[in-house]
């Protein structure tokens, strides 16, 4: 005869098996959202003085290379 387990030993076992994900704080998103913004900024920043480097040199190819990261980079946040 097959020994069935009691519903106290499937709740312990249930438990042990389970592995809990760590939960996120609300500090620790606020945290990931600063430093998001932060690269966002600093990423368009260079971008933009590469499309106007571009401008400036005349360089055909590298303002369609850049205009075209810059768009990439927008539509992301969108």
């Amino acid at each position: 005869m097959k020994k069935r387990k009691t519903y106290s030993e499937i709740m312990k076992s249930r438990d042990k098996n389970s592995i809990r994900a760590p939960r996120e704080t609300v500090l620790d998103i606020y945290i990931q959202m600063i430093i998001d913004e932060s690269l966002f900024k600093r990423k368009k920043e260079l971008l933009e003085s590469k499309v106007n480097e571009a401008i400036d040199s005349k360089n055909e190819g590298l303002f369609m290379e850049a205009s075209a990261e810059y768009r990439k980079l927008y539509s992301k946040t969108l």
